[in-house]
């Protein structure tokens, strides 16, 4: 279970710095207690062809690179710096024109230096993605979490 001040904390997380709170990112809680799942509203600044209306890629990379930071932040139930070592970026079909586009991610493995996530964009249904992503985090763990013997 997640600590009750990291997820006060999420939704400035999601949106607070300077790039996310411009590209509009909201944060739409956790699915399944581990799964932290963002929004990007639609707009027509975010286009990448206008001649389809269909949103940029470019974008689609910073979402799933962003929910998949939160991901790591909730398995290891502490605020701390992360680094995104690996991005990969499989992009299954265009994101519909006029449509809001989530993401998800779910940290699957975390070691004392390096946390693995997975994560999905999509519109309505997260078995129908418009992306997926497998990415690797540079962490702390050894700074950033107690072990019993520190309790």
């Amino acid at each position: 279970m997640t600590d009750s001040r990291l997820i006060d904390i999420l939704p400035q997380l999601a949106s607070g710095a300077a790039h996310t709170h411009a590209l509009g990112f909201v944060f739409e809680g956790l699915h399944d207690e581990a799964s932290p799942r963002i929004r990007v509203p639609y707009r027509p600044e975010w286009i990448g062809d206008p001649d389809t209306g269909v949103l940029a890629g470019g974008l689609v990379t910073t979402l799933l690179d962003h929910v998949g930071g939160l991901a790591v932040w909730v398995a290891m139930d502490a605020f701390q710096p992360v680094a995104t070592l690996d991005l990969r970026v499989d992009y299954m079909r265009a994101a519909e024109p006029g449509r809001d586009l989530f993401a998800q991610a779910r940290c699957f493995r975390l070691t004392p230096t390096i946390a693995f996530v997975r994560g999905w964009a999509f519109e309505d249904d997260p078995s129908n993605p418009v992306a997926a992503s497998q990415a690797a985090y540079v962490v702390n763990t050894s700074r950033s979490l107690k072990t019993e013997a520190d309790a």
